[in-house]
């Protein structure tokens, strides 16, 4: 009898028929995906925040961990720099591009503020606006050209959506936003209630749009192919689904939406939220590359 795709076994390095692992981007690369969307989400709230420390630790978190993560992924650094020949055609091209842009402008930006450079140089209000508006665009692709990348890899079904940038950049702005509220909670923040509020009420409404970017990615790839179904199920009933339900969804969604919305003026809540928050967005960033699965080479109808 004719076995469907559904029914066939997920396979290691064998010859049989089924769905294997992908190990090309794993945890090396979660780190360096984290790290670079979490530095990203940093900048971008601290920027709409005008809080310049803020800002400077999402630049350095990029900059530095991301890069470091990154080199020690690859087999021959020295020629890393060749990932950045192909913007026409790859995300990966024109995600180190924006990296580029990113640190070049943003820290532009802090030392004609931070520095005062821009008053002793006499340079122009609007010039100075004009490289943190570049500065801010370069980290939105940062946000998001990862998750790009990885939707365009047709042969894993679980990545293959567009919910996978969008989850990128939620992800990115949600964490980002709790790091920014413990960095500035005693200082930037303690002098301005309204904005330390409305950060907080931010973080419940982007905690709000992680869950419904879960479902929705979880959503496309139950419904899109077989290995995306297998990919779900991996997620969700067998393999990681302790980690999924009890790091990702548990304490990375429901410990801190509940503790922002019943003692969100408290800054150990907020502390305690902010780990869990990056605690459940690594969690999601190693297993979205652990549960992605080729399909069958060859597949039968029953």
């Amino acid at each position: 009898m004719a076995t469907s795709s559904n029914d066939l076994p997920i396979v290691g390095d064998s010859f049989r028929v089924g769905y294997r692992f992908q190990r090309y981007w794993d945890t090396p690369m979660a780190n360096a995906f984290f790290c670079g969307e979490l530095g990203a989400g940093i900048f971008l709230i601290s920027a709409f925040a005008d809080y310049k420390i803020g800002m400077l630790v999402g630049l350095l978190v990029t900059c530095i961990l991301k890069t470091w993560f990154h080199l020690s992924h690859m087999g021959v650094p020295l020629k890393s720099w060749r990932a950045i020949l192909r913007p026409d055609r790859s995300w990966i091209s024109r995600g180190l591009m924006s990296i580029g842009f990113y640190a070049v402008f943003g820290f532009a930006y802090l030392g004609l503020t931070m520095l005062g450079l821009a008053e002793s140089m006499g340079i122009p209000e609007a010039l100075v606006s004009l490289t943190k508006g570049l500065a801010v665009l370069s980290a939105l692709v940062v946000a998001t050209y990862q998750g790009f990348a990885m939707s365009h890899s047709t042969a894993i079904a679980l990545w293959n959506t567009g919910a996978m940038p969008i989850s990128s950049l939620v992800y990115a702005l949600a964490a980002g936003a709790m790091v920014t509220l413990v960095l500035g909670w005693n200082g930037f923040l303690a002098d301005n209630l309204p904005l330390r509020g409305a950060l907080v009420t931010i973080s419940l409404m982007l905690l709000v749009a992680v869950v419904i970017t879960l479902l929705s990615l979880l959503h496309a790839a139950h419904h899109g192919s077989p290995g995306g179904r297998k990919s779900v199920e991996l997620l969700t009933k067998t393999f990681y689904s302790q980690w999924f339900y009890g790091i990702t969804c548990g304490v990375g969604i429901a410990l801190p939406a509940l503790l922002l919305a019943a003692a969100g003026g408290s800054y150990a809540a907020v502390l305690i939220s902010a780990a869990g928050v990056l605690a459940g967005y690594y969690s999601f960033r190693v297993l979205i590359f652990k549960a992605g699965l080729f399909e069958p080479i060859m597949s039968f109808r029953p």
